[in-house]
This record gives structure tokens, C-alpha cells and sequence, in this order.
């Protein structure tokens, strides 16, 4: 490695994941990193159809297009390093390469597959469990959003916690407080409202917030036209929603809109009364950062990384306590002063998280890692 040059590959595939949380951690880490060292040079490995979604700063390197992961992590990123010059290598969600890489960083965000499989039903779940755990393995160090995580890879897969770094994520520049335009919210949407963000997983636990919802709308007339709108991708959980809002004869407490652009999110942010995440499993929880820095109050699951991600600046439930969600979504909503409270302390604590702060501490890792594999050469 050239004192003070560091040459970085990434997998190109995550800027265009299908997993917006992954998206969003590509999108803003090598934006950061792009800004706060100029001696990195970064070389995307992706097939041509990855490569629009590429930051156009970055080098390119075109692979084999095989038609799995498995496929990509055996033969088609191996052999597109050869003569790449890497200095470290980046697998930015899950999985990495099995061999004849230079040193790697793995990024994990949280081990939910494998500590709870019960919530992850996906296709080839035991095989794809399998092939985590062998990139966890393989890595030579491996990123973390939180302490949670960390502790969670590690008792999953019997990796030494000091393998494993913690660097947090934050919110993007463009999530600022600002107006509510009604006019750009998507049809069905409009104050009063509670806002979830992220896909529709089992683990999310949305039903206790549309629960709390329904009963809140019973039981206040100042809340009686409050709806929970979801934004995010249905992975199996809207057809149940649908169907706990009509077994209420309440279908207007439910507003399903699927994923939303930036723009659009940052709108719904703006708008909404306040943020519901009632999460039982999260690796960091994104949402939770960007709705504090925009200024929503939040009321959040008290579980798994989400009290060390918050600290005391929202309002923390047991995820499963119907009636004490329903009793604060009120509070919230009647009360503006302590809503505006609420937005202080959250902006605050946002205000902790960069990703210019996230980029540099990345970067260490990265380096640290090819100077120790230099020193071994």
C-alpha cells in the first residue's frame, strides 16, 4: 500500500440493493468518503446494469454476471479483482467473497436471520444462514451499526468482539426540519397522522402500532381521523394489517403506500404527528435518526439497539404493551407542547450522528485493515 493512498473495491450491487436500508448505507458512506479523503480511490465491481446506480467519481470494473449471490461470492468478484491492485476490499451487506481477495471488511447491520430465523422466512433460509456465517468467518474484520450488533455477530457466530467495530449510521443532510407541503403527499395522506418507515417485516411488530391506532381513534375525538401511514416495501405483513384494520371495521386507521422516493419520505416525515417503531429486532434503525433530525417525535420499541441508538430523546415502549402505546400515541398527538419537547431532545441526539463521522471512522477500519495485511506480505 502507498503511504497515504488507499485503493478500496466495493460490491457495485449495493447501490442499487433491493433492500433500501442497504441502498441508503452505500449511497451515503461513499459520498462521505469521497468527501473527506481524496486520497481513496474507490473501484465499483458490478455488471453493466449496476452501473447507472454508481456514483460517477468511482472507477469501474465490469464482472461475470452469474445469476446468484453464491455465484457473485465464488467466481464473479474473485476473478474481477485480479490485477485490480486493491488494497482492501468492502462487502458492504452480509456476504463476501471466498477466496483470492485482498483483506476484507464485511458489513453486518444486525444477525436477526440467525438469532430469530422464525422472523426471516426467506427462500433457502438454511443455505443462506450457512453462507453468512462463512463470510462472517472468512472476513478479516467486520462493521457494525451498534454495540447491540456487535455483541449479537459475536454470540452467533463465536467471533472475537475485538474482529468487530462499531460505527454507527446517521441521517442524511436532506432530512431537515421544514413545512409540510400537502400537495406532494401521496393520495390517502394527511395530518393527523403517525408515520412507520422500513420494510414490512414480521419483526417490525407493526401491528401493535396500528392496534394502539385503532383504540386511540376510539377512544379520543381529537383523535378519531388519526391514520398509521406505512412506508416500505411488503415483505408479507400487509395483507394481515389489512385484515386487523377491517376486523376493527376501521379501514381508514391504515394507509399502506409501499416504498416512497427521498423526497416523498422526507415529506411524510415533515408531516406526520409522529414516527411509531415498534421494532423487536433492529441492527440500528434509520428511521429512528432521521425522524428525530427532521424534527418528529418518536415513540420506539425499548429493545434491541434502538435505546442505545435513541438515548433518552424518545419515547421508549415495551413493544408488545398495546395499552401503553395507545396511552402515549395520545399524549403525543393532544399535547403539542410536549410533542415540541419531544422534537428538541430528538433533534439533539441527531445531531450526534454524521455520516461525515461515520465515513472517517469507516476509513480507519479499512486502513488499519491493509496495513495489517502490508505488514504480513
Amino acid at each position: 500500500m502507498t503511504p497515504g493512498r488507499l485503493r478500496l473495491g466495493v460490491d457495485a450491487r449495493a447501490f442499487s440493493a433491493p433492500a433500501g436500508g442497504v441502498r441508503r448505507y452505500v449511497s451515503e458512506l461513499y459520498r462521505a468518503i469521497s468527501d473527506v479523503d481524496a486520497d481513496v480511490t474507490i473501484v465499483a465491481f458490478g455488471a453493466a446494469d449496476h452501473r447507472a446506480a454508481i456514483p460517477a467519481a468511482m472507477e469501474w470494473r465490469p464482472v461475470w454476471d452469474l445469476p446468484t449471490n453464491l455465484g457473485w461470492m465464488a467466481a464473479s468478484i474473485p476473478l474481477a479483482v485480479r490485477g485490480a491492485r486493491l488494497d482492501v476490499y468492502h462487502a458492504p451487506a452480509y456476504t463476501a467473497p471466498l477466496w483470492g481477495m485482498p483483506p476484507q471488511v464485511l458489513t453486518i447491520h444486525d444477525v436477526s436471520y440467525e438469532r430469530r430465523p422464525d422472523w426471516n422466512a426467506y427462500k433457502n433460509s438454511r443455505l443462506r444462514r450457512f453462507f453468512y456465517r462463512r463470510a462472517a468467518a472468512a472476513a478479516n474484520r467486520i462493521l457494525t451499526d451498534s454495540s447491540f450488533s456487535r455483541n449479537e455477530i459475536a454470540e452467533a457466530y463465536g467471533i472475537p468482539r475485538e474482529r468487530i467495530d462499531v460505527v454507527p449510521l446517521a441521517a442524511g443532510d436532506v432530512f431537515a426540519p421544514g413545512a409540510f407541503d400537502p400537495a406532494a403527499a401521496p393520495a390517502g395522506v394527511k395530518p393527523p397522522y403517525a408515520l412507520h418507515v422500513g420494510d414490512l417485516h414480521v419483526r417490525r411488530n407493526v401491528a401493535t402500532a396500528l392496534t394502539a391506532i385503532i383504540e386511540a381513534r376510539r377512544a379520543r375525538p381529537d383523535c378519531a381521523s388519526l391514520a398509521l401511514v406505512c412506508a416500505g416495501v411488503d415483505r408479507g405483513l400487509s395483507s394481515s394489517l389489512v385484515a386487523l384494520a377491517d376486523e376493527a371495521r376501521d379501514p381508514g386507521s391504515l394507509v399502506l403506500l409501499g416504498p416512497v422516493t427521498e423526497s416523498a419520505l422526507l415529506n411524510l416525515y415533515r408531516g406526520a404527528s409522529l414516527l411509531v417503531y415498534p421494532s423487536r429486532y433492529e441492527g440500528f434503525g434509520l428511521p429512528v435518526v432521521e425522524a428525530m433530525r427532521v424534527g418528529t417525535p418518536v415513540v420506539a420499541a425499548r429493545c434491541a439497539s434502538i435505546p442505545e441508538i435513541a438515548g433518552d430523546s424518545c419515547l421508549l415502549l415495551d413493544p408488545l404493551d398495546v395499552a401503553g402505546w395507545t396511552r402515549t400515541i395520545i399524549d403525543v398527538v393532544v399535547h403539542p407542547t410536549y410533542a415540541q419537547q419531544l422534537a428538541d431532545a430528538g433533534r439533539k441526539r441527531a445531531a450526534t450522528f454524521s455520516w461525515r463521522r461515520t465515513a472517517i471512522e469507516t476509513l480507519t477500519v479499512f486502513r488499519a485493515c491493509a496495513r495489517s495485511n502490508a505488514r504480513l506480505s
